[in-house]
């Protein structure tokens, strides 16, 4: 980062006060998780936003675009071929329209969970034949997902334009 760069402070929310619930607390957690890491990516500059920071060729609004797939995989049954491909924004796409599709990918899966009640049945799938994992495995999972990315995303936008916090 130049030294003219002038480094933006976001203010640092601390992780949610939920319910005392295992699914209210699973459920905070996430949430907060995914707001976090979509507002690391929104506002993010081209091109900087799409080019990769680090040898294995992470980027920003990759990472975002890959917990998309990640998302719809877990939660609305999407069969994802290639896993690797997902960390790749279309070029069409701008970071608007891929912050717009996680925050979507979000919401369709937050229907979904708000209709289950019992952690440790398997998520409803649109793929017949593929065993379900349960909600509790697939929360717990998806919170180590997101929340590793997260991480990924704080230090990228850092180096992309100095901005820091969740």
């Amino acid at each position: 980062m130049s030294t003219t760069t002038r480094r933006k402070r976001r203010g640092d929310t601390p992780p949610p006060r939920t319910g005392s619930s295992e699914t209210e607390i699973l459920r905070g957690f996430l949430d907060y998780l995914r707001a976090s890491i979509a507002a690391k990516v929104d506002g993010a500059p081209e091109p900087q936003v799409r080019t990769a920071a680090v040898p294995s060729g992470t980027n920003l609004l990759g990472l975002l675009e890959h917990l998309t797939f990640v998302e719809r995989s877990m939660f609305l049954g999407d069969n994802v071929t290639d896993w690797q491909a997902t960390f790749q924004a279309s070029p069409a796409d701008s970071v608007a329209d891929v912050v717009v599709r996680y925050r979507e990918a979000v919401e369709r899966a937050n229907e979904i969970l708000d209709g289950c009640t019992d952690l440790g049945a398997p998520v409803p799938r649109s793929r017949p034949g593929r065993a379900a994992p349960s909600l509790r495995w697939a929360l717990t999972h998806m919170i180590e997902e997101t929340g590793r990315h997260a991480g990924h995303a704080d230090i990228l936008r850092e180096l992309i334009d100095g901005t820091t916090g969740r």
